[in-house]
């Protein structure tokens, strides 16, 4: 298996991307922490799921804004399975407004939880993550365009993959450091609030003529967890069918 023994925590992973990217790696051997802020019956099940299938896992309850949370989370993890040897920060949170729409508190919780959320976890790795490990930021396809409504949530991915590139050459210890950004799928997050119309829009932007389900996204999660992707480094994936 390409993950066997390794550790792995994922951040928001109760539902959506981060509950297929859990299955996923835990299916190739890995043990997997499933984490979530709010949604632990959810985040136990997937954790159930694991187990049933003959896999490791375990649910832990972090909110990533909070420092002392995300130190925790490291902790627990530490304590129950030795190590960790990846980090998949997924969680995030999407509030589409226009920026005159947008209030003081919608600009806080994407900002608190997209980027101050990883920069928590890159801190606790910086010191806590395992030798040759792997980091795994999820950012967004929307940064390259131009999309009314997104402007704050594009700016906190934005934000997300400069934090990349620069923690990739700060980090050292042979850990490789890359963003993953995927376009639009097929998620109760990305699906909220859109019309059938827009979402067949977004559908024929790319070359596939589809939205992606987040297992196309966990595959690409599961290589950069890989010792396959290894000389890669400092790099924005981008996932989106030739989107942009």
């Amino acid at each position: 298996m390409k993950l066997e023994n390794k550790v792995i925590i994922v951040t928001g992973s109760s539902k959506g991307i981060g509950k297929e990217i859990a299955l996923l790696l835990a299916e190739n051997g890995a043990k997997v922490i499933v984490n979530s802020s709010s949604s632990m019956p959810e985040a136990n099940s997937v954790v159930e799921t694991i187990i049933k299938k003959g896999g490791q896992a375990m649910a832990i309850k972090a909110d990533v804004s909070k420092r002392e949370e995300v130190t925790q989370l490291f902790d627990q993890t530490i304590t129950a399975f030795g190590k960790v040897d990846v980090l998949v920060n997924n969680a995030g949170v999407m509030i589409s407004k226009t920026i005159k729409d947008n209030t003081q508190e919608d600009f806080s919780k994407q900002f608190d939880i997209n980027v101050r959320g990883v920069f928590n976890t890159l801190q606790e790795a910086e010191s806590k993550l395992s030798d040759n490990g792997n980091i795994i930021n999820l950012s967004s396809s929307t940064v390259k365009m131009m999309f009314p409504t997104y402007a704050l949530y594009s700016g906190t991915k934005a934000a997300v993959e400069q934090m990349t590139r620069v923690f990739s050459k700060e980090i050292g210890r042979g850990i490789s450091v890359n963003a993953l950004a995927p376009g639009p799928t097929e998620t109760e997050l990305f699906l909220k609030g859109k019309t059938t119309e827009f979402i067949e829009k977004l559908s024929s932007m790319n070359a596939f003529n589809r939205l992606a389900t987040p297992n196309d996204i966990a595959k690409v999660v599961l290589f950069l967890a890989s010792e396959e992707s290894k000389w890669i480094s400092g790099q924005v994936i981008g996932a989106n069918g030739a989107m942009v």
